[in-house]
Formats: structure tokens, C-alpha cells, sequence
């Protein structure tokens, strides 16, 4: 199959050595201008395998692909599609991006029935163009049950490189049970500006964490997901304390984290079905009114379209 990979950072970068180390056509689609910064290869550092796979590099215009995996953060998004031709021709199109939102936008570019939502729990740096480093104990990815059989390769070649791969009942349920998890371990990580340790570490913050999760539960549940709440509490509490989320070194590198991305779908939705969020809106405030005022850097000519860092 042929695969066009929109971001090719940490996610990005993994996604397209495991598809090319597996014999499938992977092309980098890289901001305009940096094309020459990326090597025609992949190499993967990863608990479970190390290799160099080949791969082509372009930018802006893209040659048909069956299947275009958006990996770019929720910040770059609207940048990163202004890099492709209005007239690409993409078959299928998975984000792996983190939130919600990001569904209608893509839905809107490229039509409902070609957007298949999926998602990925990993940690995975981009340390240099072309060169992933995958930290984490897990590669877990999940889609919906109704999109199993159009991306039943892929799925394959996940599975036998290592990720867990699991179906999920429905898109509300899928996309709502990563954020669940992601947002109070994001939101309380970036606020501390540590790794979830040190979040424990502290009674206060983690029983903070542990309300921000019960009241982002309490959302998913109302907009129709299928989420368990002590299940999300005790895989949290498993985490090795060392693990730091993409959204805490976003700005430790002084990016733009992905606050309204990961954050703000709890604090609207809970807003809709009326349901308080005190402690998830606590966070966001305190990681909010931390934060530098940041240049619009994803959208500089001069910087790789790329997720860098990631704890997706």
C-alpha cells in the first residue's frame, strides 16, 4: 500500500518506519522548503525492534496515496493542510491526533466516509530529522469497531511488530476513552512541569488528577462514550514515574502546547450537559497563566512539519 505520513515527528516518524520496515511505500510530507533536512530513510530506536527503513520526502504536492496518516500536532494542523494540494488524492485519511475537534475539520477537507478515526498511546521523540526514539513500554493503538476491515493491514503489521492493537465499540467511546486518560495526565504534568512522578509525589495534585479524570468521565459518558473510570485511575497509577507528556515538553522547548485541544473538549462539553469541571478548569488556568506569549512558530517556513516530542 501506499502511505503519506502529514507530520513526521515522533508519531509520524514511528508509524512510517513500522509501515516501510514492513515492504509498504511510505512518503514524508514535510513543510515547503525543508525537504532537503530529512534523509530518504527512518530509523527507529524501540523496545521492540531497531532498523533503518527507506522512504520518499516531499512537499506540498503529493502523489495518490491509499491511505494519508495525520500525526501533526492539534496546533499545526491548519498549517499542515495548507501544505497539501487541494487536488491530492487520498483514498483513506486516520488522524492520530489528540483531542476531539480535530474530526469535523478533517471530515470537512477531505468527506465523512474517508476520515477514519484511530489512536495512539506512546511515547516516541523525533531526536533529529529522520531518527525516532520510541521510550515507552507500549505502543497502544485503537480504532473503531466499524473501521476494523479498512485498515486491516496496517492493523496486521502493527500487531506484529509490537503495538497492542484493540477495536473499540464506536468513535465517541474511542476518541473519548484516550482523552480521558490523556487530559488530567497532560493538564497535571504540564502544571507541575515534571513527569507524573512528581505529580504523585504530591497528595494535593494527585487527588487533583484523580477528580480531573472522575469529572472528564463524567463528560465522555454524557456525549454518548463508553468509558471506565476506575480502569483510566488505575492505569494512570501504573505509569513508570519517569513518563512525561508531549503536552509538559511542548513547553519545555517552548512550543505551543496543545491546551485547547486536550483540555478544552472536557471544559465545552461540560459547559453543554452542564456538568461542573472545577478542577480540570484549575489546571488549564494554571498551565495557562505559565505560559510565555508564544510566536506562532508552527507556521514558520523554516521549521520541519513535525511533532517532535510526543506522549500521545
Amino acid at each position: 500500500m501506499k502511505h503519506g505520513i502529514l507530520g513526521a515527528g515522533g508519531v509520524g516518524g514511528l508509524i512510517g518506519a513500522v509501515l516501510a520496515q514492513a515492504g509498504e511505500n511510505v512518503t514524508l510530507i514535510v513543510r515547503p522548503g525543508t525537504d532537503t533536512l530529512y534523509p530518504r530513510e527512518l530509523s527507529l530506536e524501540s523496545r521492540f525492534g531497531t532498523f533503518v527503513a527507506p522512504v520518499s520526502v516531499t512537499s506540498k504536492t503529493l502523489q495518490p496515496v491509499e491511505i494519508l496518516w495525520v500525526t501533526v500536532k492539534a496546533t499545526q494542523l491548519e498549517t499542515a493542510l495548507e501544505s497539501m494540494a487541494d487536488d491530492s488524492k487520498v483514498d483513506l485519511v486516520v488522524p492520530l491526533l489528540n483531542g476531539i475537534d480535530h474530526m469535523q475539520r478533517l471530515r470537512k477537507r477531505f468527506g465523512d466516509n474517508r476520515v477514519l478515526p484511530a489512536t495512539i498511546a506512546v511515547e516516541t521523540e523525533r531526536v533529529a530529522p529522520g531518527r525516532i526514539v520510541q521510550s515507552s513500554p507500549f505502543i497502544r493503538f485503537n480504532v473503531a469497531r466499524q473501521d476494523r476491515d479498512r485498515l486491516a493491514g496496517p492493523l496486521g503489521i502493527f500487531d506484529r511488530f509490537g503495538f497492542d492493537c484493540k477495536v473499540l465499540d464506536d468513535e465517541q467511546t474511542l476518541l473519548w476513552s484516550k482523552l480521558v486518560f490523556l487530559a488530567p495526565v497532560a493538564l497535571s504534568t504540564s502544571a507541575v512541569r515534571g513527569s507524573i512522578g512528581e505529580v504523585m509525589k504530591d497528595p494535593a495534585r494527585t487527588a487533583g488528577l484523580e477528580q480531573c479524570v472522575r469529572e472528564a468521565c463524567e463528560v465522555a459518558t454524557a456525549d454518548g462514550a463508553k468509558v471506565n473510570r476506575e480502569s483510566v485511575l488505575a492505569t494512570i497509577h501504573s505509569l513508570p514515574g519517569g513518563m512525561r507528556s508531549s503536552m509538559e515538553k511542548d513547553i519545555e522547548k517552548g512550543n505551543p502546547p496543545e491546551l485547547d485541544a486536550i483540555g478544552g473538549p472536557i471544559v465545552r462539553r461540560g459547559e453543554k450537559y452542564r456538568i461542573a469541571v472545577p478542577n480540570t478548569t484549575e489546571l488549564m488556568s494554571q498551565v495557562a497563566n505559565s505560559l510565555p506569549p508564544f510566536k506562532l512558530v508552527e507556521k514558520s517556513p523554516n521549521r520541519p512539519l513535525t511533532d517532535d516530542a510526543k506522549t500521545a
